[in-house]
């Protein structure tokens, strides 16, 4: 086994333990959002990691991977914010440990008629 392939090996096995991470977060946060910040993050990276880990063993892939990559890092967080978002407007409440709703204190007298507020 040469460096270049245990070098990817290993920034996949990282990328993969992200992705874990992510699941774990989505399975272990206690609302809504808290699941969205932990799986979109974690998993942001976890992809990323994996993609450049293939990318180093199999260089003639590279180009296409990259491209992978990169749709991932400008998706992953605009649907995310999306979603938040679309859940904070249809009145899905925070949990009972938030002390802070800036989206709430933002859009002040909005279109959200005091929804989004701690359950």
């Amino acid at each position: 086994m040469d460096l270049r392939t245990l070098t990817g090996e290993i920034i996949a096995l990282v990328g993969a333990a992200f992705l874990f991470l992510g699941a774990l977060g989505l399975s272990r946060m206690p609302d809504i959002y808290n699941r969205m910040q932990s799986g979109t993050k974690a998993t942001t990276l976890g992809n990323i990691l994996t993609l450049t880990g293939l990318g180093i063993m199999r260089p003639e892939w590279f180009p296409k991977i990259a491209l992978i990559a990169l749709f991932v890092l400008l998706t992953n967080p605009i649907s995310s914010h999306a979603l938040a978002r679309a859940a904070h407007r249809s009145g899905v409440p925070l949990t009972r440990g938030s002390v802070r709703d800036d989206l709430e204190e933002h859009e002040g007298d909005g279109d959200s008629g005091g929804r989004g507020r701690r359950a």
